[in-house]
């Protein structure tokens, strides 16, 4: 069960990492628009999109690194006695 904490960590990072990828991919489209207020509506809406995922993943390894430093000097203290 210890495990499955670990594993949704990752596949949280992978998901906002994958619309970090969409984000980037939808303001690269925006700069083909004609239309001004599309290209406005587009690239706020991409911007948005990548400011989210950015923040989560960071946050998803931010928590995976406190937690390890919080796991790590109690399993030095077991091995040694």
């Amino acid at each position: 069960m210890k495990y499955m904490w670990w594993t949704v960590q990752v596949l949280c990072i992978l998901i906002s990492l994958f619309f970090l990828v969409f984000g980037v991919d939808l303001i690269r489209g925006a700069y083909g628009l004609n239309d001004p207020f599309s290209f406005i509506m587009t690239f706020f809406a991409a911007s948005f999109i990548i400011l989210i995922s950015l923040t989560l993943a960071l946050v998803f390894m931010i928590k995976m690194i406190r937690v390890f430093r919080h796991l790590r000097p109690s399993q030095a203290y077991e091995e040694r006695s």
